[in-house]
């Protein structure tokens, strides 16, 4: 129950979003920047910082990455301009709550690394999806490994995986 949801997302899934779902999609427009709020040790910031011009990368607790440590869904807390906000957020409660305030402070768009079971809810429909469906969905071929507190390539999974994109 105390723990802060540390499950690195591999590289590849970073990768995969952005070449295979942002890049057609914009139809070349630069990608200029990307905040990374979830940072962790750094698995998602670094792949986004082969295609983004500028990448900030924070999370709640120090794990050693980013520029600093930086509670996202505190209400008074300046936040960091940026184009897109690009990450695998908590789980539990604190993911509709990474949501709505991704998609208030990013100008241009906003993706999400979530369980697909996270579509299935009424209580998302009503706080989320209702009044801000996401512009895409993109699911993976394959599973996306995750381990809990640890990056492990050669972990598996049970669990499905997906992005949700909202382009503002």
């Amino acid at each position: 129950d105390d723990s802060l949801d540390h499950f690195p997302t591999p590289p590849w899934a970073t990768r995969a979003l952005i070449e295979r779902v942002l890049l057609p999609h914009l139809g070349g427009e630069p990608l200029r920047s990307v905040w990374e709020p979830a940072c962790g040790e750094g698995h998602m910031a670094e792949p986004l910082a082969e295609y983004f011009a500028e990448v900030t990368a924070t999370d709640v607790f120090d794990y050693g990455y980013g520029e600093e440590v930086f509670d996202f869904l505190e209400e008074d807390a300046e936040f960091f301009p940026a184009d897109w906000i690009v990450t695998n957020p908590p789980f539990g409660e604190k993911t509709e709550q990474f949501v709505l305030r991704a998609i208030e402070l990013a100008s241009i768009g906003v993706a999400m690394f979530v369980r697909l079971q996270w579509l299935e809810s009424v209580g998302r429909y009503e706080s989320i999806f209702r009044d801000r469906p996401p512009t895409m969905i993109a699911f993976f071929a394959e599973r996306v490994p995750l381990c809990k507190g640890r990056w492990d390539p050669e972990g598996g999974t049970a669990t499905a995986y997906i992005w949700l994109i909202w382009i503002k």
